[in-house]
């Protein structure tokens, strides 16, 4: 498998965690999102993702751009250590955690949306970060309500795709520095999930492009 990815993408860093999880090999090639105006703004990467984000996850024949769908698509290509609970209605609940941060939190603190509010409603730097600070910790709030009380993960006893959701979303908490204050079970995932094999080796400080 191949994977497009850029080292500080919490959409990437899920996937790279989900690879690592299921112990599939894969070729990691570097788009920066930065470099240049922005590597996945060229037309050959275009060609590759018309929506011009990574992550994307090629696999022979097939290629897949939207992390739900590379999960899912992993989950089905490959048996082995499961990202989603089978059992009804865990599946379910487990799917919620993970849009809770899929579409609740991350598209609308990327660097897309960012770029248009300082570009159409003039934001300055400081305005900027306060938004990302709101949208991150109200929806942390939100995702701190629905998990298991029992357990080291958001699912309880197992680990799921909820967590390898949650952990890149909290690594951009952390580096905008937000208030935890309501969040400590969410810190102790965090503090579970890191210590992981799965999870260290899909940190974005040891990827290839970090530097």
């Amino acid at each position: 498998m191949k994977l497009y990815s850029y080292f500080r993408s919490s959409s990437a860093y899920r996937v790279r965690i989900a690879l690592n999880h299921k112990q599939i090999p894969y070729e990691y090639i570097p788009v920066h999102l930065l470099k240049d105006g922005g590597e996945q703004k060229t037309s050959a990467y275009g060609k590759i993702n018309s929506k011009h984000e990574v992550p994307v996850l090629e696999d022979k024949n097939v290629r897949l751009s939207q992390s739900v769908a590379i999960f899912l698509y992993l989950d089905r290509a490959n048996l082995n250590n499961p990202l989603f609970p089978k059992a009804f209605p865990d599946f379910e609940k487990c799917f919620e955690l993970v849009e809770l941060i899929n579409s609740g939190i991350q598209p609308l603190q990327n660097l897309a949306v960012l770029k248009k509010l300082k570009k159409d409603f003039e934001i300055n730097d400081e305005q900027k970060v306060q938004w990302i600070k709101d949208i991150i910790r109200n929806g942390l709030l939100a995702y701190s309500k629905k998990i298991s009380d029992e357990g080291p993960y958001s699912m309880g006893t197992e680990l799921t795709a909820a967590d390898m959701f949650l952990i890149p979303q909290l690594y951009n908490a952390h580096r905008y520095e937000i208030d935890f204050t309501g969040l400590e079970k969410l810190l102790q995932i965090e503090r579970t999930c890191l210590m992981l094999d799965s999870f260290k080796t899909a940190h974005p400080d040891i990827q290839p492009d970090s530097v």
